[in-house]
């Protein structure tokens, strides 16, 4: 197609999406933790285009921003007239020799592979993506002619009863040459139910003028599928899901039910990998060989070392976990946190910015901020390190084989040197040197003959 050297792909993300009743572009509602806009612009990346231009309309400003950073193109499409007009906006900033491939900003599962097969069927006509289709409601029909050649495409709101029951439907998708295309569409009347510009009547003009149209149907039609409200985007959701979780299943992956689990992101797992009901990853992750992920558990951005086990209803968060360790039930590790092989993280502890050493544990009922722990240390139930003044965080240094007794308050910032004790129910503020015990709390007095409140006698 054109001069076979330049590839530019006009994406359309100008619609308001109004069935999804939400004041978010379409475009920019979540799939599998990213926006609709993001799935399509990875797949046309990966065919390395020269330029991706992006049509924008209801909402340009939210969807530039969500895409800032990006090396795209940006056309607005003041007015909702239609595919054609819609593509019309972009055509005169596409270099005249180049091949123009069209997608859709609403449908994020377009696959490479199709496409290229696209790119590759006709090199100097149109060619068009089709569908075979069990029920095409919505979709235009694709008509052939007596050689079963091209010969139009027409909407449904246009459609004859007996081209109602044509099961073979048009994507949208097509490639063309911009000069061509830009041509055509010059042509292309709004005369429809809709008085709309269509694209694909520039295919039946082409036809017309005595230029073939070539078609390729996807081998999967579920690629083509769009979202136009909030049920099709929730069974879109979960038709990924499954087929996310059945490619991990396929690699010896153990998930215990492939409803109940979401991965919003790139989830990577090693041999003998387990994952119960309600896992949610998202982000980057990264699960070694042996690694059990229990009930109801969030992970993001998080690489877990192998043979470690994460208990039910813990929440993960830019976590480096070592071989070996042990999390949970209900534990939260915030960004920051490392924890060496063999460490234990028990319930109801929460690490923030904290390195935990090989063997260490927190079983229990504690908060680690800005803590470094050597290895083997012990932190007992309801210790607290008071890493913030209001203004600014200050660490806590632990060395090994440190011994921290239940109930104690480390105010930082402070050291315990190595095989340092801390007694239950100390408040500690100053350093505490090797091997030695710090009691840090008031004494003890007891009142004799003491009466409570309200009994009228004391």
């Amino acid at each position: 197609m054109g001069d076979g050297s330049r590839l530019e792909i006009i994406i359309l993300a100008a619609g308001q999406g109004s069935r999804m009743r939400s004041s978010k572009p379409k475009v920019l509602h979540a799939l599998a933790g990213k926006p609709l806009l993001a799935h399509v612009l990875e797949t046309a990346r990966g065919l390395k285009p020269d330029t991706i231009h992006v049509v924008v309309g209801h909402g340009a400003e939210a969807v530039k921003a969500a895409t800032h950073g990006q090396d795209l193109t940006f056309h607005h499409q003041a007015e909702q007239l239609g595919t054609g007009h819609a593509v019309a906006c972009a055509l005169p900033s596409c270099h005249s020799e180049a091949t123009v491939l069209v997608l859709f900003g609403d449908v994020p599962l377009m696959s490479g592979t199709t496409l290229a097969r696209l790119l590759k069927e006709n090199p100097t006509h149109p060619t068009m993506l089709a569908a075979c289709l069990d029920d095409p409601t919505g979709y235009g029909r694709v008509l052939r002619d007596e050689n079963d050649g091209f010969a139009a495409v027409v909407e449904q709101a246009d459609a004859t009863e007996r081209q109602h029951s044509v099961k073979e439907a048009n994507t949208g998708v097509l490639a063309a040459p911009a000069q061509l295309l830009s041509t055509l569409l010059a042509s292309v009347g709004n005369d429809n139910a809709q008085g709309e510009y269509y694209l694909p009547d520039a295919l039946a003009l082409a036809v017309g003028q005595g230029i073939p149209v070539g078609i390729v149907v996807t081998d999967d039609p579920h690629e083509i599928a769009g979202v136009n409200d909030r049920i099709q985007l929730e069974a879109l959701e979960r038709d990924l899901q499954h087929r996310l979780a059945d490619a991990l299943m396929r690699t010896g992956v153990a998930i215990t039910d492939r409803r109940r689990v979401d991965i919003r992101g790139d989830l990577q797992c090693g041999q003998d990998v387990e994952v119960d009901i309600n896992a949610v990853f998202e982000g980057r992750v990264i699960l070694g060989d042996g690694v059990r992920i229990g009930a109801n558990c969030f992970l993001k951005d998080v690489v877990v070392g192998a043979d470690t086990e994460i208990q039910p209803f813990c929440h993960i968060e830019g976590a480096s976990i070592g071989v070996g360790c042990r999390i949970g039930p209900y534990a939260r590790l915030r960004p920051g946190t490392e924890l060496a092989e063999t460490a234990r993280v028990g319930n109801f502890v929460e690490t923030k910015n904290t390195v935990l050493g090989s063997g260490s544990k927190a079983n229990h009922l504690a908060y680690l901020g800005d803590t470094r722990v050597g290895e083997n240390s012990n932190i007992g139930a309801g210790t607290i390190t008071c890493n913030y003044d209001g203004v600014n965080k200050h660490p806590t240094t632990l060395g090994a084989g440190v011994f921290v007794g239940s109930n104690s308050t480390l105010v930082a910032p402070v050291t315990l040197a190595d095989r340092a004790f801390v007694a239950a129910g100390s408040v500690v503020t100053d350093e505490v040197p090797e091997e030695n015990l710090a009691v840090g709390r008031s004494r003890q007095r007891n009142v004799s003959g003491w009466k409570p409140p309200g009994t009228g006698e004391g």
